[in-house]
């Protein structure tokens, strides 16, 4: 209270020093915003790059054994795809993989498309690829997500592409769009196949 006995706000001060953690949350918020749209989230850089795809032995969707890293070498260029029926850009991308699996001069170079089901249900994933069409050579069931953050997968879908000596030469991250398959994917599948020469 002042002299004439009206109550006064705080000092210039101490209101400074209570704006301060706002100020601090707003910035915060810019930094994550500004982060949010740098780049391309399909380009986040994997460790993996240059190495040995992560050793894994999944039981195959068709229940006729298992299916692992052994089976990634000596058979061409070969892309892992990581996908969940319960994923909605799965189901976006999906078409795409169509696509991609159709493609006759890829086929004929030896590329092919290969799937990790990730924490998905088995009737859920036979449901999935029943109704859309299975672009798959083999589907690998990683019930447990294990596979998948051995392969430093940050959600699905992911794909990498993998020479034939089994190094992964290329990882995108999220939903392949038509534009991405021709854009990115093929050109890297071209250079996958160089290397593996």
């Amino acid at each position: 209270m002042n002299e004439s006995g009206s109550i006064q706000g705080p000092p210039y001060g101490r209101r400074a020093f209570l704006l301060l953690p706002l100020l601090a949350f707003a910035l915060l918020g810019a930094l994550f915003y500004a982060r949010l749209g740098a780049g391309d989230a399909a380009k986040i850089p994997s460790a993996l790059i240059g190495q040995p795809a992560p050793a894994f032995a999944l039981q195959t969707l068709e229940g006729t054994g298992l299916f692992g890293t052994r089976d990634l070498t000596g058979k061409g260029v070969t892309l892992v795809n990581i996908f969940a029926s319960w994923c909605v850009p799965c189901h976006a991308e999906h078409p795409v993989l169509m696509q991609l699996a159709e493609d006759a001069d890829l086929k004929a170079q030896g590329v092919r498309l290969v799937g990790i089901a990730y924490k998905d249900a088995l009737e859920n994933t036979k449901r999935f690829l029943g109704a859309k069409g299975n672009p798959f050579a083999v589907v690998a069931l990683d019930d447990s997500g294990r596979t998948a953050i051995d392969w430093g997968v940050y959600g699905v879908p992911e794909t990498f592409i993998l020479r034939a000596d089994g190094i992964i030469s290329f990882k995108f991250t999220g939903p392949i769009t038509p534009g991405d398959l021709e854009r990115v994917i093929k050109p890297e599948i071209v250079k996958a196949m160089a290397a593996s020469r």
